[in-house]
């Protein structure tokens, strides 16, 4: 059936799931794209930062930066910058970086879910439509060309809004659902990678410590012996 052909079919409802499905359409391109990057570019940036946490902080932190669209970039980078901090503070800062990026990664996903809900719905309301305006050119005992045609239009009506309505949910429902499997996958990467990051910087912590005592301990040793007067 031709496009325009479909919408003068399909009644007023067509227009609604006309604007709801190149909404989605560009929601879900955005969301590819991203997706796409964040898979593809994360895990060779935590790796490489993760290496030169130990050695290098500035090397980490300027890695960091240059790659500030990747939401574990800000996460890392929002602990990192704190000086002398506590693995508690450490722990924290990670922890409220995550949390603060939680709904960019789950974003659009209210449009999607009003989307799978409503479409049908639009859709059931044209074949109510549909089929009140074939009842309504239906005559008892008029059987005229006339008639057969105005109640087809109505059935018709009613068959392509209920079609459409369920393509639209169909359609958005299957990509919601891999968005939130990426959604989930992603918060278990920056949870394991958060605990790397944790567990590096409480050795370092250790270390800085022993080292200190280690020099005060050396400090008091090298003090010569002070006698009573």
């Amino acid at each position: 059936m031709p496009l325009l052909r479909l919408f003068a079919v399909g009644g007023i409802v067509i227009w609604p799931l006309l604007f709801f499905s190149l909404g989605v359409t560009a929601l879900i391109i955005e969301r590819g794209l991203f997706w796409s990057r964040v898979v593809r570019q994360q895990e060779p940036l935590v790796s490489k930062v993760l290496q030169a946490f130990p050695t290098n902080l500035p090397l980490a932190i300027a890695t960091l930066k240059q790659n500030l669209h990747l939401p574990v970039a800000r996460i890392f980078l929002s602990a990192l910058s704190l000086t002398e901090a506590t693995p508690e503070e450490f722990s924290l800062a990670l922890e409220t970086a995550a949390q603060a990026e939680l709904p960019l990664l789950r974003r659009f996903s209210t449009v999607f879910d009003t989307v799978v809900g409503v479409a049908p719905l639009l859709g059931l309301l044209g074949t109510i439509l549909g089929l009140i305006d074939a009842f309504a050119a239906l005559r008892i005992g008029d059987l005229g060309e006339t008639a057969t045609s105005e109640v087809s239009l109505g059935i018709g009506q009613a068959l392509v809004s209920t079609a459409i309505g369920l393509a639209v949910a169909i359609l958005t429902l299957l990509f919601a659902n891999v968005f939130q499997g990426l959604y989930r996958r992603q918060r278990s990467f920056l949870e394991e990678s958060g605990g790397r990051l944790e567990i590096l910087q409480r050795r370092l912590y250790r270390q800085v410590g022993q080292s200190s005592s280690r020099e005060m301990t050396l400090r008091d040793r090298s003090r010569p012996p002070q006698h009573p007067a």
